[in-house]
């Protein structure tokens, strides 16, 4: 069992190794190899930031908006920020299919928001800002601040604000939850327990952005914490070439790591023509959240892997949210994932039928594990689906600057989610979001379900579906947004095909495919698809789609 000091200023000796002397380093990716940095020196170059911050009137119960990318100059700034008293209101980096005005202009909106005394960003994007921004704003680089002196430390104590984590959106305009340090560190020290993990005893790899909750928390801090060597990639390295991820795991001896359902099917993909990794995969954990988990995912890595070492208990199934800092459950370590096989006819209509795995409408929903020490999780409404509910010790503190989105959702100790889902033997299983529920004909249909059906076709790609649904003229319509593998065409036989899975599976009848460009459909930086900016690019004609095939008309 981990045992540290759960309070915020157990967090900042830890990180500073004024607790236990750190041994171990962060590995951090910059110009294609890794780069090994003791713990020591980052913190050490973190101390030596705090007096260009105070210069720039960073102090206790500042805000210091940042745009967190994967560089060792920006783990040392975070910290740096935190010693100078200030809290670290994380932006997102920008989304997949977003342009770089429409980018702009929503981190103006935050940043409207926040009123923070100092933005600061890569050095890079900083000479790109408009006019109108920088006259606004007083910026710096996280270059600026290096060397820079140091000042009497003085970070957040367990009720200040530490950390103001935005969203990157999934499903609307990106809003900031406030977390205190207490929180933070609370919520550390609960998730090393859970997981096991060894004090200087493992390796952790990780791709995750740090403007992530899963990469701020899951792996740089609790590593950071628990004084382990961290290899940080990089999200645009993964994107090139998914393979470095477990590619990273067998080659350096990654004990745990972390990632998303799309990114474990993209990896292991990269391995399935012949390539190898160069090592045997000996991981004792791979915690997988940030969207719902498929059970054919989990399978598809294990068989091609599985020569190399993969096993299924080595995954670890987790739902989490940036209102509880990050994990809420997860799977014992070592134990295989669970899944239970439900109708998914009935599952749109918001029942729970089990079946057999061979029945006609059969869908299996992967538990998503128990909730951690400490944390309760309830379902409005017993043996159906409903909103989940949280109760945490490290549960935010509300919406920055929002208090009627606060009071809609944190109340009373609890949070209330937009989550739905039920739960089976202390097991939570996800089925989706209250956002991504879509009306067809008078009823609600869980979307994703369907999409992952339909990403069963061949040519389609995984994690590259979406269904809207729009009112086109004086009707009702569902439309289906598609990408495709390279070189993929027959575009009327897999619209067909699609359209078969969707009735299958949910009853649901599509009115038109559209088949776009790779990387064309918004995601957040974590993989999720934005289904609400989708549907208003849909409307405001702002997609160039391939081809269009209408279903109702059975022609082009």
């Amino acid at each position: 069992m981990w045992s540290s000091d759960t309070s915020a200023n157990g967090l900042w000796q830890g990180l500073l190794g004024q607790s236990r002397p750190r041994t171990h380093s962060l590995m951090a990716w910059e110009n294609e190899g890794y780069v090994r940095i003791p713990w020591a020196e980052v913190a050490q170059r973190a101390r030596h930031m705090t007096a260009g911050l105070r210069r720039r009137g960073v102090a206790p119960g500042t805000r210091v908006a940042s745009v967190l990318t994967n560089g060792s100059d920006v783990v040392s700034g975070v910290l740096g920020i935190w010693l100078a008293g200030g809290a670290v209101a994380s932006l997102p980096v920008p989304s997949r299919g977003m342009g770089f005005e429409e980018y702009l202009a929503s981190l103006g909106v935050m940043c409207e928001q926040l009123d923070p005394q100092l933005v600061v960003l890569d050095a890079g994007l900083l000479t790109t800002l408009p006019e109108w921004f920088t006259a606004r704003y007083q910026l710096c680089s996280w270059q600026d601040l290096l060397g820079s002196g140091v000042v009497d430390e003085c970070p957040p104590g367990d009720a200040d604000v530490a950390y103001i984590q935005y969203s990157s959106g999934s499903t609307g305009v990106p809003k900031g939850c406030v977390l205190t340090a207490g929180a933070i560190a609370r919520h550390i020290d609960m998730l090393l327990s859970w997981i096991g993990v060894r004090f200087g005893g493992d390796v952790v790899s990780s791709w995750l952005p740090l403007s992530h909750d899963m990469g701020m928390f899951g792996t740089l801090l609790s590593s950071w914490q628990s004084d382990n060597d961290l290899y940080l990639s990089t999200p645009e390295r993964f994107s090139m070439s998914p393979r470095t991820w477990f590619g990273d795991i067998a080659e350096y001896g990654g004990t745990i790591t972390a990632g998303t359902n799309t990114g474990v099917y993209l990896s292991a993909r990269g391995f399935r023509r012949g390539a190898r990794p160069r090592g045997a995969i000996d991981m004792r954990t791979c915690i997988i959240g940030a969207e719902r988990i498929e059970w054919q995912t989990l399978a598809f890595a294990t068989e091609v892997l599985g020569g190399f070492g993969l096993t299924p208990r080595m995954f670890m199934p987790a739902y989490g949210m940036a209102e509880a800092t990050l994990a809420v459950t997860a799977a014992r370590p070592d134990e295989p994932p669970r899944r239970m096989t439900v109708d998914a006819v009935e599952l749109a209509r918001g029942e729970l039928r089990p079946v057999d795995s061979d029945h006609e409408s059969a869908t299996s929903i992967v538990s998503a594990g128990r909730p951690l020490h400490g944390v309760g999780v309830t379902v409005q409404g017993a043996d159906r689906i409903g909103r989940i509910r949280i109760q945490s010790p490290s549960l935010g503190s509300g919406y920055w600057n929002s208090p009627e989105l606060t009071d809609a959702h944190f109340r009373d100790g609890e949070l209330l989610t937009s989550d739905l889902g039920f739960v089976v033997e202390d097991n939570l299983y996800l089925v989706g979001r209250s956002d991504d529920m879509i009306n067809i004909a008078g009823r609600k249909v869980y979307a994703r379900g369907v999409e992952e059906a339909i990403e069963q076709v061949e040519g389609v790609r995984r994690g590259c579906s979406t269904l809207v649904d729009r009112t086109i003229g004086d009707r009702a319509a569902l439309t289906l947004l598609l990408e495709l593998d390279a070189d993929t065409t027959g575009h009327r036989e897999i619209a067909d095909q699609a359209a078969s899975a969707a009735m299958s599976k949910a009853a649901v009848a599509v009115d038109e495919c559209l088949f776009l460009a790779r990387g064309a459909l918004p995601k957040t930086p974590s993989g999720k698809i934005q289904r609400y900016r989708c549907r208003q690019l849909l409307e405001g004609g702002e997609l160039d789609p391939w081809a269009v095939v209408s279903m109702s008309k059975g022609g082009w």
